[in-house]
Parts: structure tokens; C-alpha cells; sequence
């Protein structure tokens, strides 16, 4: 990230840095662990991460602890390994006219020097600065080594250490969300930057957004933002990140100190190219096509062929993971690897090069479409939770899929096919609009009947009536029926007769909802739809426990339940114990509502379905205000607030009059200052704090986090500890868990609470913990 060139280095010490050093406090805290346990520590990662800088930091904070101080060898500019034991001799300074081999003089004049030795950037001459580290590090006892490269040494006794990009704000669509954007390191780099040539930039409301897609749309990548900053001399930052799409022609002309590599941010990726074997430059481009992440299976499907075998593609991975082009992810039990989107976009480039685009771009649609057709058939099984975290991880290449469906003549029958399969995916990730939208553009895109189009034409009509959009998913139905009639298919007629009795539900038009989810019920038995039945059994049990027929609600409760567990399903159990909970309830036996609406939510939590956990969370707040506990109702009321507000109407309509009678007992029962208290206390909580809270027993307290404070249990007692002046070290004895944990911790106390030092976490406890009538200094109360 400094700008230099290689005369400013010096053996017998560290260059002045020329700019600041912005965050990495957690990656120095690593790295200092790392080198505290190992002789030879490598610091990776890919081109214009951030390694040297994050060296050179390091080696200036640790050198007193080194008797013979700290050198810097920059191996950059050295071009052959036959020189490289001579050029370390002659950055060290060593005077030896004796016949003696280099290798001997260098040993011989670091055996009794306790010193670090950070070798910079190694790649080039990876092998040779593997012999020259484990060889060194055997002859001289006091030497520690500290290497930057791009792909690990390989040498005996390595530690090494991947160097992430800065952190970035997420978004949401256009917005940053989570933390303020300026805690970012990525953000707060951007704008130190931006001073440098625009003396009077800062982020501001009008441009936080902005600064936060640039950053984020360079990976956080610390040369590209600084590259990027530069630009502001010229240009302003919308216009910047309206030119983000040729970053490789816009961002050019860096320090002029640094070598030419360095210089451009094209330049610096060719270089990474260029260390590359052909299959892994090949697997590069064709890993392009993949947005966000990709699993194994699928590189071996698309990437195979031409130049690479299905059974060569782990290796030629493992290659490009080992010179920092693929970051891997582990997933719970799942392996993914990514490519930074800088670095996938000069993939992409290459790609068109090479003329394969197009088939590549195929490829992946299809694999993308058996993936999800696959899904679809294997909803109803114990897979199904498996299957909805992989389509979760696939969301970024299933919009790639379905994108290349839109834009491609020819392709829009498959797209059909493809957003039709992820049904319930859609409804489980909470992305009904996104759903809509492709279903609808697709639909606009090819109007030729089909089995694709009938199948694309009631999923539309399905999550439309959950939208409450009843006359769009009328009008949907409406040709569902024709074109079904038109391709003969009878079994279509079980899905239509379930769209329109869910929304006859909806509407509270009951009488018509119990015909219509019978007649859908009778369907999917006779035809072996388990998954329809499954449907119109949840929903007809609704209806008969809204007519007051409960005998006959419950069995409809039961067959559902006794069908789900047959199929060791999750997903429709969930809902048949939100609705059978609810029956229960009416019946008198509350405490046995309550356990079912819990287990419904712990059913849930794997989809972190936000509709059925409002829903469940809806019905718990009836409960709690028919116990009489208006504050446990009103906050969760307010819990709910925000997806009540985006599912476009009241939760399940006829059910709407328990929640107005909710609202009025909790009133009632601790008046309405009390109760838009509780109510604001539950709106301000997370998905993740209302299920919590939805779990835990009335009285119970809030476990996670006090009233006045934004730490949870666990980390507020982490501070109390570093307000007793304990290490990181003596926490972690203390309490019990790794040292690296109780450095998290900190971490994330530090950042939660925009402190820098543990001297204002100690404060800020001192605060917290003083008795609300204890004077504070100079007397204030």
C-alpha cells in the first residue's frame, strides 16, 4: 500500500512510511501470534492485498524484541535465483573477500544474531526462497523469517497466513448496511486517499453510498482503492464508480516509486497470469462465468474439456488457491472457492479472448437448471434443509443463470424451467419480488406455450397470492387453466385449485377456501403429489379451525404432520404446527400451543424463513396476551413489525382479529406508554434476537445483551475483563477458550463500541457498571 521503489529500502532497518497504515489490527495481532510459535511465517495472498504493508507494520512493532534489529530483503526487482543468496549478502551489508561459498558467509554472519528477516515478495523464486529459509533458520537459532509471496514456500516448519482484502460495508441493493460505513478499514482508506488529491473530500450522508460500492466493487482490494482514490484529482466519485466496468483502463498510473507492476492494476493481475501453468490460466478464464462462489462439482461439469480433464480440475484448483487467484470457504461441511470480482472480470476478459464465452455461458445455465430441478424433486425428503443452504450459496450464479436466459434468443424456455424449479426456494429465502420479477420478465420474453411456460405461469400465480396480489394472480390462473387444457394436462388442476383456496383463505372468503383445498387435496392424492397434499392439508386444517370445527381441523393436522414426518421433512411440518398451535391455543391448552409454536420456529431456523417465523412469532404474542403479559406481546408485535410491513398486508388474513385483539389486552393490561415501550424494544431487534426471544420462557430476561449496552453476554464479559487489565492471553486461560477467540472478541468490542484502545473499553465498563445515583466525575449524576 506504501508507495516506494527499491532504493529506499535498508537492510539495517524499515523504510519511513510515506503513508498511513490503515486498521488490519486483528491481522497483526495474528501475524505477531504466528511468528511468537514459528521460525518462518509466510504472509499470502493475491496482488496488491496488502502483504508487504501488513509485513512491514508488523516487523516495525516486534523489532525490540529482535538484539540484532530488524531486515528488509526486497526480492521484487531480483530476477534470477542463481543471485539470490549473493543479493541477501549485499543488502546485509556483510564485508567477506574469502573464497568461501555465499551460502557459508550469509549463515556463518546470522548464526549468533538474533534477528527478523522479511523477505519480500517471493513468488518469482519461490523453490529457492524455500531452501534459503529452511536453511537459514537451521544454521542461525536467533533468526526468525518473515516472507510475502504469493503462494506459500513449501518449506519445513511453514506457518503461513492468507492476508484478506480489507473489510467492506455490505449492501443491500444500493445501501450500506450493518455498521456505519466509515468503520470499514476499506472505507477509511478510500478516504485518507482521497485527501491526498482532494484536500477537502470527506464522506458525507450524500456520498456514503457511493464510496461504499466502489470499495466493495473493488474487493477491498487496498491498491485498487488506492489506485481508485486517485482518480478523484480528476473525476468525481459517482462518475468513478460508473467507470468501475473498465477498472483495468481506469485504474492506471500509481506511484511511480513502485515497480511497473505495481503500478496499474492490470498490470499487477498479468504478473499473477503470468505465474500461472496453462491449465490453471484456462481454468481461471472458464471460472469466470461463476458469480459469487462455486463448489467443486460444478467447476468439474462447466470448466472440463478442451485442455482439462473432469479429473484434473482438483488439482488445477489447488494450484490457483496456492497462488491466492481462488479464495476457498469452508461452509459448514461444504468447500467453495471464489474469485475476487477484480480478479473474475480480467478473467472474464480472457474468456472473451479465447472465444469460449458463449458455450461456457451455457454450460453453467445448465448446470444451474438440473441443479435446481434436482432441488425441486428432492424438497420433500430429509435433504431438504441440505439442499436449501447449497441453493443459499448458489443465489449470485442462479441470477447469473437465469440473466443469461433473458438476455440470450433462444434461451427463455430454460429460464422458465429454472425459476419455476426453485418454487420453494424463493418463498424460503424470502425473495418472492425477486422471484416475480424473473418469472414475469421471462414469461413477457417467450410467449410460446409449453410445459415450461403452464409450470412458470402457476408459481407466478402461487407467490403473487402470498404477495396479496389476488387480481395478478387471477389473471395468471386464468391461463394456467387454458394452456393446461390446451397441452391436455389433467394434473395441473390440483395447483390451481391450491393457489385460488390459499387466497380464498386469505381473503377470509372460508366456505370457498375449504372447497377449493379439498378439491386440491383430492388432487394430490390421486395423482401421488405428496407435496400438494402436504399444501392443501396445512391450509385446509386453517380454515376448518377458522369455522370452528376443530375435531376436524385437527385431523387435518395430524394426516399433514403424520405425512411430513414420513418424508423426515422440515418445511411444511413448520407451518402445520404455526396453524395447529394456533387450534390448540383456542382450545384452552396454551402451554402446549406455546411448545408447538417453538418447535415450529426451531424448524424454521435453518431457512431463517422470515414469514413463518413472523407468523409464529404473531401467534406466540396472542398467547402471551391472553396470559395477560402485555409487554412480552408488544414486544414481539414489534419484532414482526417490519416483515408484517413487507408481506403487503395482514399476516394471514382472517387471522388478522386475533392480532387486534392481541394488541388491545396487551394495552389493556400495562397501558399504552408500557406498551409502545416494549413495542420499540422489540421493533430494534434482529431476525436472529426475535427468534431468541420468541424461545426463551417469559421473565427469563434478555440473555444477549443489556438494555443500555450493544455487547453480547459473552463479550461484555470479555470486557469486564479487559477493564481488570488482563491479556488476551490471561482471558482466554481465564475463561477458557483459544487465545485467537479471545482476540476476536476484543476485536469486535473495540469496533462495536468505536474505540481504538482497551484503555476506553476499561472506561467504558467503569460507566456502565455505576449505579445510576452514583456521581461520575465532578460530581455529575
Amino acid at each position: 500500500m506504501t508507495s516506494r521503489g527499491t532504493d529506499s529500502w535498508s537492510a539495517a532497518g524499515l523504510p519511513a512510511e510515506l503513508t498511513s497504515f490503515v486498521g488490519r489490527r486483528h491481522d497483526i495481532a495474528e501475524v505477531k501470534r504466528l511468528l511468537a510459535g514459528s521460525r518462518l511465517v509466510t504472509l499470502v495472498g493475491v496482488g496488491g492485498v496488502g502483504k508487504s504493508r501488513l509485513a512491514l507494520r508488523v516487523a516495525a512493532e516486534v523489532q525490540r524484541a529482535f538484539r540484532d534489529g530488524v531486515c528488509l530483503i526486497e526480492l521484487a526487482a531480483l530476477e534470477s535465483p542463481a543471485v539470490l543468496v549473493q543479493a541477501l549478502i549485499e543488502n546485509l551489508h556483510i564485508v567477506d573477500h574469502s573464497s568461501r561459498e555465499p551460502m557459508e558467509v550469509l549463515t556463518d554472519h546470522l548464526r549468533q544474531r538474533q534477528t527478523l528477516m522479511v523477505l519480500d515478495n517471493c513468488e518469482h523464486l519461490r523453490h529457492d526462497c524455500a531452501v534459503l529459509a529452511a536453511t537459514l533458520v537451521r544454521a542461525a537459532p536467533g533468526l526468525r523469517i518473515l516472507a510475502t509471496s504469493r503462494q506459500a514456500l513449501g518449506a519445513a516448519g511453514e506457518q503461513t497466513m492468507v492476508v484478506p482484502a480489507l473489510p467492506v460495508p455490505r449492501t443491500n441493493g444500493t445501501r450500506p448496511v450493518g455498521e456505519p460505513a466509515e468503520r470499514f478499514d476499506a472505507m477509511r482508506l478510500f478516504a485518507e486517499r482521497a485527501q491526498a488529491v482532494v484536500p477537502d473530500f470527506e464522506i458525507t450522508d450524500d456520498n456514503r453510498e457511493t464510496v461504499a460500492r466502489i470499495c466493495r466493487g473493488l474487493d477491498g482490494i487496498p491498491l485498487a482503492i488506492e489506485l481508485a482514490a486517485v482518480r478523484l484529482r480528476v473525476i468525481s466519485a459517482d462518475q468513478l464508480l460508473a467507470r468501475l466496468e473498465d477498472r483495468f483502463g481506469l485504474l492506471t498510473t500509481g506511484s511511480r516509486a513502485r515497480l511497473p507492476r505495481q503500478q496499474t492494476l492490470r498490470a499487477l493481475i498479468d504478473y499473477s497470469h503470468a505465474l500461472c501453468t496453462e491449465q490453471e490460466q484456462l481454468l481461471w478464464a472458464r471460472l469466470s462465468v461463476f458469480s459469487g462462489s462455486v463448489d467443486l462439482e460444478a467447476a468439474e461439469h462447466v470448466c472440463s474439456g478442451g485442455g482439462i480433464a473432469a479429473e484434473e480440475i482438483v488439482d488445477v484448483i489447488i494450484g490457483l488457491v496456492d497462488k491466492s487467484i481462488l479464495m476457498r470457504e469452508e461452509h459448514g461441511p461444504m468447500v467453495r472457492f471464489r474469485l475476487m470480482e477484480t480478479i473474475r472480470q480480467y478473467g472474464r476478459d480472457r474468456l472473451r479472448e479465447s472465444g469460449e464465452e458463449a458455450e461456457l455461458r451455457r454450460r453453467h445455465r445448465a448446470w444451474y437448471v438440473d441443479l435446481a430441478t434436482r432441488m425441486h424433486h428432492e424438497w420433500f425428503t430429509p435433504g431438504q434443509v441440505t439442499w436449501y443452504e447449497r441453493m443459499r450459496l448458489e443465489h449470485d450464479n442462479l441470477r447469473s443463470a437465469l440473466d443469461h436466459c433473458l438476455c440470450t434468443p433462444g434461451e427463455a424456455q430454460e429460464g422458465l424451467v429454472l425459476a419455476a424449479a426453485l418454487r420453494f426456494y424463493w418463498i424460503a429465502a424470502d425473495a418472492p419480488r425477486e422471484a416475480r420479477r424473473w418469472l414475469d420478465d421471462l414469461l413477457a420474453a417467450d410467449p410460446a406455450p409449453g410445459p415450461a411456460r403452464l409450470w412458470a405461469l402457476g408459481v407466478d400465480a402461487r407467490i403473487a397470492v402470498l404477495q396479496s396480489d389476488f387480481a395478478v394472480s387471477a389473471a395468471l390462473l386464468k391461463e394456467y387453466r387454458e394452456l393446461a387444457r390446451t397441452l391436455g394436462d389433467d394434473t395441473a388442476e390440483g395447483g390451481a385449485s391450491y393457489v385460488e383456496g390459499l387466497a380464498a383463505l386469505l381473503q377470509s372468503d372460508l366456505p370457498e377456501a375449504e372447497r377449493l383445498l379439498g378439491a386440491a387435496l383430492s388432487c394430490g392424492r390421486a395423482t401421488g403429489d405428496d407435496m400438494l397434499a402436504a399444501n392443501a392439508l396445512i391450509y385446509l386444517g386453517t380454515t376448518r379451525s377458522l369455522l370452528g370445527r376443530g375435531a376436524q381441523a385437527v385431523e387435518s393436522f395430524e394426516e399433514c404432520l403424520s405425512l411430513c414426518q414420513t418424508r423426515e421433512e422440515r418445511w411444511f411440518r413448520s407451518y402445520t404446527l404455526w396453524t395447529y398451535g394456533i387450534e390448540v391455543w383456542k382450545q384452552g391448552d396454551t402451554r402446549r400451543a406455546v411448545e408447538m409454536e417453538r418447535a415450529a420456529i426451531r424448524l424454521k431456523e435453518p431457512f431463517k424463513d422470515p414469514l413463518g417465523i413472523a407468523l409464529c412469532a404473531e401467534a406466540l404474542a396472542w398467547m402471551a396476551a391472553g396470559e395477560g403479559d402485555g409487554r412480552r406481546a408488544a414486544t414481539l408485535l414489534g419484532g414482526l413489525e417490519e416483515i408484517r410491513r413487507g408481506f403487503g398486508g395482514p399476516l394471514f388474513g382472517s387471522l388478522s382479529v386475533y392480532h387486534e385483539a392481541c394488541e388491545e389486552a396487551a394495552r389493556a393490561a400495562v397501558g399504552d406508554r408500557s406498551f409502545e415501550t416494549a413495542f420499540r424494544k422489540g421493533k430494534a431487534m434482529s431476525a436472529a434476537e426475535l427468534v431468541a426471544y420468541a424461545l426463551r420462557d417469559a421473565g427469563r430476561g434478555d440473555e444477549r445483551r443489556s438494555e443500555s449496552s450493544p455487547l453480547t453476554q459473552r463479550e461484555m464479559e470479555i470486557a469486564r475483563l479487559v477493564a481488570r487489565g488482563m491479556s488476551n492471553k490471561a482471558i482466554a486461560a481465564s475463561l477458557v477458550i483459544a487465545q485467537r477467540t479471545a482476540e476476536g472478541h476484543v476485536e469486535n468490542i473495540l469496533s462495536k463500541l468505536g474505540f481504538s484502545s482497551r484503555v476506553q473499553i476499561a472506561s467504558w465498563v467503569g460507566r456502565q457498571e455505576r449505579p445510576a445515583n452514583e456521581p461520575g466525575p465532578g460530581g455529575a449524576p
